[in-house]
């Protein structure tokens, strides 16, 4: 098994589509969208984002969040960071670069390279 999708409550279903097509790669094959205004956009891996309309997106509690992971974290956080977009938590050690930003309902997204731990 593997999780395959995830489900967000945004205000603006076109702005929320164009922030995880230009930054997380959200424009793999057509779009779906559905009778209760649900629309569904794709990776290049098959998860599925699934952008339903909200006047009014609940508050989740501060530790919740969702991530993805790149080996260029300095050019992702660059690139938000040039548009803008609100970075809200930044983390470096050995083996780990981190940071985390806001999507435009307030989703904290966790951006993060984490060195292989080898098994043996």
């Amino acid at each position: 098994m593997r999780l395959n999708h995830l489900a967000l409550a945004v205000r603006d279903i076109e702005r929320s589509r164009r922030f995880y097509e230009t930054y997380f790669g959200f424009d793999a094959g057509p779009a779906s969208r559905y009778e209760d205004g649900t629309l569904i956009i794709r990776d290049g891996e098959g998860f599925d984002l699934a952008l339903h309309p909200d006047p009014d997106p609940r508050k989740l509690p501060d530790f919740a969040h969702f991530g993805f992971t790149t080996p260029d974290v300095a050019g992702r956080l660059a690139l938000l960071e040039r548009d803008g977009v609100p970075i809200v938590e930044r983390w470096s050690e050995p083996g780990l670069e981190s940071f985390k930003c806001l999507d435009p309902d307030g989703y904290v997204v966790e951006v993060y390279w984490e060195e292989p731990v080898s098994e043996g």
